[in-house]
């Protein structure tokens, strides 16, 4: 009898572990980020360029276009430089018009908000001015959003004011720009 249920012992153990099947290690696979901003991404961005504010002690408008250059070593962080030219009118002394050339560098900080393609961002830099008269380098803040289309073309608006004071003249100036960035 004792054989027989050390028999029966056995039988039950060896079918038990034929029914269990085989191990297996399941991998956790995760999906790439689709986001369409990137780290070490260059940018083109060429844009209808604005401008409103005092230059010395004229009130003026201005708009015109401009070009641009920006390189991002991070998803956040990276420097841009662009330049602008466009008809600049005096609104308060004469209706004569002449070109301004405005040239700025910037350090930009980015939010991408990857679920909406859209990234809003500040920047703060300086550059410099210049009109057939007088040339004045300048301070600038401003800000702005750019939404991507696909992940190398998107639309951009941004904002900077600009500020500056040298012997010949005082600026305080807004220079809004409105264009296509084209990211590689």
């Amino acid at each position: 009898m004792n054989k027989t249920l050390s028999l029966l012992a056995i039988v039950l153990a060896t079918a038990a572990t034929s029914f269990a099947g085989q191990t297996c290690s399941k991998k956790v696979v995760c999906a790439p980020e689709d986001c369409r901003f990137r780290a070490n991404e260059w940018q083109v961005d060429t844009a209808v360029v604005g401008g409103a504010g005092t230059y010395g002690d004229h009130s003026f408008g201005a708009i015109g276009g401009g070009i641009g250059v920006n390189y991002f070593w991070s998803k956040y962080f990276g420097v841009g430089i662009d330049d602008s030219l466009g008809g600049l009118k005096e609104t308060c002394h004469s209706s004569s018009t002449e070109f301004v050339n405005s040239f700025q560098a910037d350090l930009i900080a980015r939010y991408p908000i990857c679920s909406w393609n859209l990234a809003p961002y500040a920047m703060v830099g300086g550059g410099g001015n210049w009109t057939q008269n007088v040339s004045q380098g300048n301070g600038n803040v401003g800000g702005g959003l750019e939404y991507r289309l696909t992940r190398n073309v998107g639309l951009f608006a941004d904002c900077r004011w600009l500020y500056g004071s040298n012997a010949a003249s005082r600026l305080s100036a807004a220079l809004p720009r409105a264009g296509v960035r084209l990211a590689f």
